[in-house]
């Protein structure tokens, strides 16, 4: 199924269908305010389910979307002195940041080798809004499959993941057709001095001109 989620009416009308459809352990593919991606509940069976649908190897992580900074914290993740000026100039926004924590609260799954969970406080307004109503981080990755480029749009995303759309176990949110956006900036918090993970929407530069040492 496909649902239109361009308009904030639209927006309104979809999250009480896509909480329902998460919540019942669906899939998601959704717009960002980068690409479009896929996501879950961010359970050891949602991410099982997400990784078949995508055909990921085991044992690369997936980024948390989420729609606060304290719905990041009440899931047991830290932010450093580098980690708190980095979200507070920057967030909500294309920047993910790898924080320490969420033990015994979070699936192990979702931890990059360097010890950490990536996470971002989406500024798609429409996915801000549906992840608060969740109450709980969303899963994403990028809606492709591995080594194809992101899909711009749902079309070409509905082509790539007919089968799961057909079966019902993915939901489309149809946001329109993406600009030529670069990924997320992501940058490791795990430790006092951040480093650069992916260079991406926002520039070295940018990030050292509003946080000074405490960027990378």
């Amino acid at each position: 199924m496909t649902l239109p989620f361009v308009t904030e009416p639209e927006q309104r009308v979809a999250i009480p269908n896509v909480v329902a459809h998460l919540r019942a352990g669906g899939l998601l593919a959704y717009p960002t305010e980068t690409v479009y991606g896929l996501g879950s509940l961010p359970t050891p069976e949602g991410l099982s389910a997400l990784i078949q649908l995508k055909g990921r190897a085991p044992g690369k992580p997936f980024l948390l979307l989420i729609s606060s900074r304290a719905m990041a914290q009440s899931a047991g993740l830290t932010f450093n002195a580098s980690a708190s000026a980095l979200a507070s100039a920057f967030w909500p926004g294309p920047l993910t940041l790898v924080l320490p924590g969420g033990e015994g609260q979070l699936p192990d799954a979702l931890r990059g080798v360097e010890g950490g969970i990536a996470v971002r406080h989406t500024s798609h307004t429409g996915i801000a809004q549906l992840v608060a109503e969740l109450g709980t981080p969303l899963t994403s990755t990028s809606a492709n499959r591995p080594g194809q480029p992101a899909a711009p749009g749902v079309t070409r995303l509905v082509e790539s993941f007919r089968a799961a759309v057909d079966a019902g176990q993915l939901l489309v949110l149809d946001g329109g057709v993406l600009g030529n956006v670069p990924p997320s900036t992501v940058l490791d918090c795990t430790g006092p001095i951040p480093k650069m993970i992916r260079a991406g929407a926002i520039p070295v530069g940018e990030l050292r001109g509003a946080v000074g040492s405490l960027a990378p």
